[in-house]
Parts: C-alpha cells; structure tokens; sequence
C-alpha cells in the first residue's frame, strides 16, 4: 500500500497544525498494523469444496479483523499533495506550488529507493537462477504490473497499490497547473471553488462508471483483477482527497468547523460505516462491487472530522492520547517500511515452519508478523528511507541544485 503511506506531514505552522499533523501519522500507523493483520487474515483463510473458511469463525469479529483500509492511505495521500494546488487555484498562493520536475524528483526520492531495493531482494530470493521471471521484475520496477492479471501480487503483493501513487501523481502535475490557470480567470472565489470541485466530482463519478460497466454490462468477475484494481477504477479515493484539500482550502478559517462533540459523532459514523460495509461485503454483491468508492467517502468524512474542528482546551486526554500517543506516530513514521516488507516477512516466516500451520493459529500468526515487520520496518526506515529522504535537499523549491558550499565572498 503507498503508497499513500508515503505521503509527507502537513506543512507545521502553528501548534494546532502539528497536532493534526500527528494526528494523521497516528492514522496511517493504525492504517499500518491493519493492514497486516488483514494480509495474515488472507493468508489463513481456506478455500475447499465446501466454500471459504474464514481464521474466525464468528463474522462480527471477521468484519473488524477484514476490514481494507488502503482507501485512507490513498485519500490521505492525496489530500496532502493536492492542497498546494488548491490553495494556488482558489486563494492565488501560486508560491506554494513546486515546478512538476520539483514534485516527482521528491515524489522518487521518497518511494523508489526503498520499493526498488525490496523489489530487487525479493524477486531475487524467489529467482535464484537466471534469467527468471524477468517479465516480473520488469513489470514491477516500472508499476505496470497492476496491468499483468497473473503477476499483479507477485514479488510485492501490496505494492500494487504504488503503481497507482504513481498514476495520481502523473495526473496531479499534469491536472494541477491546468485548474491553477483555469481559475485564474474566474473573478469570484465562489466560481474558483465551485471549478475545482466539479473537477474532483468527475474524477470520483469515472471509477463509478467504469465498476458499473464492467461489473454489470460487461459481467467481469472480480478475479479479474486488472479491471478492479487498475486507476481506472481505484482513483475514487484520490478523487476524494483532492475534494477533501478543496473543501478545507474553501472553507478556510473556522467557517465549518466541528465542535469535539460532533466530530466525536461524525468520527463514530464513518467508522460505524465502514464497519457496516465490511461485514456485508461478499463476493459480487453490491457492498463488494462498490466497496471502496464508498470506503473513499467514509474516510473523506473521518479525515474532515480528524482536520476541521474546533480544539477544546485542554483538548479531551482520549483523542490526545489515541492518534497522538507515541507507540502510534512511531508506527505511522515506519509505515511505509512496514508495508513493503510485511508480507515478505510473513510469507518467509510462514516458509520457516515458524508460523501455526492451522487457522485456529491465526492470532499468534498475526501477533508474530506483526513484531518482526514492526522490527524490519524501523531498520529499513532507519538504514534506508530516512538516509535516502535525505536526498530530496539536493534541489531548491524551485529544482535547482542547492549550493551546500558556496564560495566565500571575496575580500579586498
């Protein structure tokens, strides 16, 4: 997943902004050991003449262990990236916005040292002899192999979710600078805000359309991965982010703000929600087929009640000490580690003998993995992405390459 995991910290201007910068990092570390949990999930679950056997039987806590939570990653990624562009179009902050070759060089320094060398190390473990699946290894290390109905989960299983990072980023540097110039000559603030919008309402309606005909015209099964899990039908969830960074920019202030009660409600609906949606979700019924353009929207309205609201001070000790306590915004920091190297780690340890072998086992199995991807994620953060983040101050704001050791002025 990238992953909207990979996306950066809102910009620190205030206390207030660093709380919900922890806030969201918080997030994405609940997002991080979720999303493990469901792969150890996938792992045990059986299939055999009788049907599909489930690691726990009892469906109410099945719909909690199952739940997919890679439409947050993606909403909050996109949010992210997109509120520089939509402050530049609907409030004139154009200084804000960084040439496109800016954003991808930093974009590239973010994920690819990291997804290259795992890419690298797995492929090879699993390709001892030459030349190997070297269609596979091609596929991933360019992010087409989101398009390869057979190789999709290969190698990386999850990273499937980077090639479509990588989609939306091509699509904001190329749509960004478009609705920048756009609203340039709208008079009104209300026009500017109502462009951008529209523009996010269309790119949200497309992967709807798209899952319709497929799934009801053409009749394509599920399985067949590349028409469910290609941009063409996942971008919902970056269509609601970029809405998100709209509304906020167009709200702006205190208008629309929650008071904590309400954000406290709104928050338990969205999760109410997405609960409701996983424990209803089956093979080709209707909660399945759109399950995450709906996910998009849940996590759109947890997000605004997690961004837009009014502090009580001092602010409840429950919210402080759930999103922002330590343990989590140290898992949401390694998050990106973690999700690549989760299922490899799973999978070698299930290899090793040193995983239950049955589906009562699933509990230890999941705490297990959970440990050693938490242990590998924090040295492959340690050793890999946080030296190579340090890259990205190779090049100024505006792409060109910063002078570490300028000359000393001359002296007379």
């Amino acid at each position: 997943m990238t992953s909207p995991i990979t996306a950066p910290p809102p910009e620190v201007k205030a206390p207030r902004t660093r709380g919900r910068a922890l806030e969201l990092q918080g997030l994405r570390g609940f997002a991080a050991l979720s999303t493990v949990v469901f792969h150890v999930w996938q792992q045990y679950h059986t299939y055999d003449a009788t049907g599909s056997h489930p690691p726990v039987d009892n469906p109410y806590l099945g719909a909690l262990l199952s739940l997919e939570v890679i439409d947050l990653f993606f909403v909050m990624s996109a949010y992210l990236l997109t509120l520089s562009y939509a402050r530049a179009a609907i409030d004139g902050e154009e200084g804000a916005v960084r040439p496109g070759r800016v954003f991808l060089f930093r974009r590239a320094v973010r994920i690819l040292p990291l997804y290259f060398l795992a890419v690298l190390v797995v492929w090879s473990t699993r390709n001892p002899t030459l030349p190997g699946d070297w269609r596979d290894l091609v596929e991933h290390l360019t992010f087409t192999h989101v398009l390869d109905r057979e190789r999709i989960f290969y190698t990386l299983g999850p990273s499937w979710s980077l090639s479509l990072e990588v989609a939306f980023y091509l699509t904001l540097i190329a749509l960004g600078p478009l609705a920048v110039r756009a609203c340039r000559g709208l008079r009104t603030r209300r026009a500017r805000v109502a462009l951008c919008a529209a523009g996010c309402a269309v790119l949200f309606a497309a992967p709807l359309a798209w899952i319709s005909y497929a799934r009801y015209v053409l009749e394509v099964p599920y399985t067949v991965w590349p028409v469910y899990f290609g941009p063409q039908a996942r971008f919902g969830g970056f269509a609601a982010g970029m809405g998100l960074a709209v509304l906020l920019t167009a709200l702006g202030g205190e208008r629309g703000r929650l008071g904590p009660r309400w954000a406290a409600a709104l928050t338990a609906a969205a999760l109410g929600g997405l609960y409701a949606l996983s424990y209803s979700s089956d093979p080709e019924n209707l909660a399945h087929t759109f399950y995450h353009p709906i996910a998009s929207a849940l996590w759109f309205a947890l997000l605004y009640a997690t961004l837009h609201v009014r502090r009580a001070e001092p602010e409840p000790a429950v919210r402080r000490g759930v999103l922002t306590s330590r343990w989590a915004t140290g898992v949401g920091l390694i998050s990106y580690s973690v999700y690549i190297w989760h299922e490899p780690v799973m999978l070698q340890l299930a290899a090793a003998g040193l995983l239950p072998s049955s589906r009562a086992g699933f509990p230890v199995a999941a705490l297990a993995v959970i440990v050693v991807a938490l242990a590998a994620g924090t040295a492959s953060y340690w050793l890999v992405e946080y030296p190579a983040s340090l890259l990205g101050r190779a090049k100024d704001g505006k792409g060109a390459a910063r002078e570490f050791y300028p000359e000393p002025a001359a002296t007379r």
